[in-house]
């Protein structure tokens, strides 16, 4: 546990004067800031890549995701939003890959100048990238992995949510109440991604509560956020037939995180890092034989610079950032006594790239991207294929790609 706050700490002592890269307007906003007292507002965001895999000698393409925003502003007080989602271009019957959700629907309350209410499918605030995900405002074809799998991109859930500001200090928060997650659906080497109901016949037995804060000084933005909710969503009777409690926040997960962002002059920096805490993993082993772990963690910190700000700042928006990035994460970092360890789970990404914008909206992007993990542990693979090739843990990947909002 030591080592995992020493590394977090070393990436925000670290930090220097930085810049997060530039947040493009979308569609929200615009519905956000129309002045007139009803207004319905259609836009949206994608992006495609393709990829070169070194180990394997493969190459793909992939359009990632295509999302259409819709929203409706009522009057001042009460608008409407949603985005929904098609992954991998399509979704065919027996056919692995494509989804199609909803990745945000909810309706908005405007209660002052100062706070509103959020109800229904919505994002909560948890690191940097859950709300700010489109494809055009970060660095690198993928999203970085801490945020993908310690902290589930893009997590949402039904609930209900307070997001204010205060009038005397530079400080924004939230609260809020959602359904929790389903720990007999984890699955192995996903970290908490499976266990989400996204909005889907989600089970009201178990709830989760979530926080943030955020911090304003110059050009300097600080955050921490929380999450603590229960995983055992069915009847006490079933509960107690698999050996798990039962209620509201039974077989609790934890997850604290903790941010920095600057902007300055064209120079570009984030840091993140975070950790999940699922204190009775074992009995959730004992119950799903899922190979649940106690802890996950990770952190990243990211540095960049716009080539064309001394240039043609003052002239065109363009921006042509070259960045790198180092994420290191595991989804096995601590386990219980019935679980099994996997080195494959203890991971290491250096990615490093150009990401070129004409406009704010578009975005073309070249990356690499540094692949280390641990060991692989054989007593995880059952009916191993006789063709397949030994495990290895170094790779690299490169990727081209484009991504757009509007």
């Amino acid at each position: 546990m030591q080592k995992i706050f020493t590394l977090i700490l070393l990436l925000f002592s670290s930090f220097s004067v930085f810049a997060q890269q530039p947040v493009a307007t979308t569609s929200e906003d615009s519905l956000s800031r129309n002045l007139s007292k009803t207004s319905t507002t259609i836009g949206g965001y994608g992006n495609a890549f393709y990829q070169r895999n070194s180990n394997l000698g493969t190459s793909r393409m992939d359009l990632e995701r295509g999302v259409l925003f819709f929203g409706h502003k009522f009057n001042n007080q009460i608008s409407f939003f949603s985005e929904l989602e098609i992954e991998d271009a399509k979704v065919a019957g027996g056919q692995n890959g494509g989804e199609v959700s909803f990745e945000q629907l909810y309706l908005k309350f405007n209660l002052n100048a100062n706070q509103y209410i959020v109800a229904g499918l919505f994002i909560p605030r948890i690191g940097i990238l859950n709300e700010n995900h489109l494809p055009n405002t970060f660095n690198g074809n993928e999203r970085n992995y801490v945020e993908t799998f310690i902290i589930p991109a893009t997590w949402r859930e039904l609930g209900v949510s307070l997001y204010g500001s205060l009038n005397s200090l530079p400080i924004n928060y939230t609260v809020g109440i959602m359904n929790g997650l389903n720990s007999g659906a984890f699955t192995h080497g996903t970290g908490l991604i499976d266990g989400r109901f996204e909005g889907r016949n989600a089970s009201a037995n178990n709830l989760a509560v979530t926080a943030s804060l955020q911090y304003y000084v110059g050009d300097l933005k600080a955050q921490v956020s929380g999450y603590y909710g229960g995983t055992v969503g069915v009847s006490k009777r079933k509960a107690d037939s698999l050996g798990l409690n039962s209620g509201t926040f039974a077989a609790p997960v934890a997850l604290g995180e903790a941010d920095l962002q600057y902007a300055h002059n064209g120079f570009s920096a984030k840091a993140l890092g975070t950790i999940v805490s699922i204190k009775d993993a074992q009995s959730i082993n004992r119950a799903y034989a899922n190979n649940t772990p106690e802890t996950e963690y990770g952190a990243y910190a990211e540095v960049g610079y716009d080539l064309l700000y001394a240039l043609i700042h003052h002239k065109h928006p363009q921006q042509l950032i070259l960045f790198v990035r180092d994420e290191k994460l595991d989804m096995n970092a601590k386990i219980p006594s019935n679980g099994v360890i996997d080195g494959t789970l203890d991971q290491n990404y250096v990615v490093t790239g150009l990401t070129y914008l004409p406009i704010r909206n578009i975005a073309l992007k070249a990356d690499v991207r540094i692949v280390h993990t641990g060991e692989q542990n054989p007593s995880l693979i059952i009916n191993p294929n006789p063709a397949a090739l030994p495990y290895q843990q170094n790779n690299n990947l490169i990727n081209l790609g484009m991504a757009f909002s509007f």
